[in-house]
């Protein structure tokens, strides 16, 4: 009983020192993704126009992530 406690505890304690930079991380990609998916929109090539398709598909989960990120910071502050 006492190992699964202790497992777990760690556990949550690794997930907590990660979140941080976990966020970090996957905000600036999201930024990156963002602005390559702008500058290759200006582009009239149809291979630009398929990269334009594969952007919007990576950039749905890290917008997720970012909305995850954001609502979780709003409600510990209001904590």
């Amino acid at each position: 009983m006492l190992s699964t406690v202790t497992a777990s505890t760690v556990s949550a304690q690794i997930t907590a020192a990660t979140a941080g930079p976990l966020a970090l991380v996957a905000t600036l990609l999201l930024i990156f993704l963002l602005v390559l998916k702008e500058l290759v929109s200006c582009s009239d090539n149809p291979r630009m126009k398929n990269l334009i398709r594969v952007l919007e598909i990576a950039i749905l989960p890290f917008l997720l992530a970012f909305t995850w990120f954001v609502v979780t910071y709003i409600a510990e502050v209001l904590n």
